[in-house]
Order: structure tokens, then C-alpha cells, then sequence
């Protein structure tokens, strides 16, 4: 085994460099719901075209300006880490970007994260202490779960919860397009992670 100094090492989690040249060619701003979804599920496209991560893409934006605050996309592969989903990407590198772990923290912006499928039981925790106060979907874990992934425990009216902690929660924007790369994905080859399956 080798020694600690060695086997510690600081992990810094990166985004694909292709995000930054497909972000630079887009809007400044995101005016709408389906304007936002359609970003975030391109991404997830664009993700599995480069071979970065898995069919997911997400964003955190600011409703006031209607800006990308910062992408995610899903990086369990690429990282081999399982908790690198795109939702939680996009929470991270957001609150690393305005240097708060509350995206509500008071004198910020409301935030909105616009997600290409329903949170798995693992981002629908992140979600719920993120600070964000919209959450919008395009595919259904059903979607997910019909290609092989293991969208985990979550209760029956999660919705309802996230309402609750004063996160609104919109469904099915744009859920024909984001189950689409689902299934693309699958078609294509790519690897269905999944933990549950050991």
C-alpha cells in the first residue's frame, strides 16, 4: 500500500474543455424555460458525442438576468467518481463561482437549476440544501430507469417536499428531447453505470 502522502491526493473536479468552446458560441442569455432546457440538454448530447460522461446535462442559471451561472454535465465515467452527476456539477461549480455553498444566501440572486432528467434520489439531496429555489426537468427517472439506470429510493411526492423547502419544481420541458438522448445513448453503446448491479 503506498503511503498516505501519496495515496491522498488533492481531487479537483474539471469540466470537459469542450464545454467552455461550445459556451462561448451561445447567448449571453436564456430568456425561457425551453431555452434553458435546450442548453442543457444539448450539453448532454455534446457529452456523449466527446465520450466525457453519460446522457445528463444541467445548469445553474440566474432568474433575474436569465444567465448561466455554470454548466454540468455528468462525469461518473471520466472521474470515476459516482457522485458526479450533472446536477451536482452544476451545483458545485456554481457555488464555487459566487463563493457561497447557498445559492440562496441572502443578497444572491434567485437561482434555477434546469436539470435534462428528474433528480435521482442522490441529487434530489443535493438539490434540497443547494439553495436553489426552481428546479426544472425534461425527462422523467422513468425515462432513465427504462434504459438501465438506478435512479435510487425517493419518495412518492418528492415534488411535494421540494415545495415544502420553498423549491418550486416544473416537469416535462422539452421530455420528448431529453429522453431522446437517453436512448441514444443506450443505442449507441455507452455504459449504463450502475451500482446496484455491483
Amino acid at each position: 500500500m503506498s503511503p498516505p502522502s501519496t495515496r491522498f491526493q488533492p481531487y479537483c473536479l474539471e469540466l470537459p474543455t469542450w464545454i467552455t468552446d461550445y459556451l462561448v458560441q451561445q447567448p449571453e442569455t436564456y430568456p425561457t424555460p425551453d431555452a434553458r432546457m435546450e442548453l442543457v440538454i444539448k450539453l448532454a448530447q455534446l457529452n456523449i458525442q466527446y465520450g466525457t460522461g453519460g446522457p445528463f446535462g444541467a445548469g445553474v442559471f440566474r432568474l433575474d438576468t436569465q444567465e448561466l451561472v455554470a454548466p454540468g454535465v455528468n462525469l461518473v465515467l471520466s472521474s470515476k467518481s459516482s457522485i458526479a452527476h450533472a446536477e451536482v456539477v452544476a451545483i458545485m461549480m456554481a457555488q464555487q463561482i459566487l463563493g457561497s455553498h447557498n445559492l440562496g444566501a441572502t443578497g444572491l440572486p434567485i437561482h434555477e437549476l434546469v436539470t435534462s432528467c428528474e433528480p435521482c434520489s442522490m441529487c434530489l439531496g443535493a438539490i434540497s440544501w443547494s439553495g436553489v429555489r426552481q428546479i426544472v426537468c425534461g425527462a422523467r427517472g422513468t425515462d432513465a430507469e427504462a434504459v438501465g439506470f438506478d435512479e435510487g429510493p425517493k419518495p412518492a411526492n418528492w415534488m411535494m417536499e421540494l415545495e415544502q423547502r420553498g423549491i418550486a419544481v416544473t416537469m416535462d420541458i422539452e421530455r420528448a428531447s431529453a429522453s431522446s438522448v437517453l436512448r441514444q445513448y443506450v443505442q449507441n453503446g455507452g455504459e449504463v453505470y450502475n451500482g446496484r448491479k455491483g
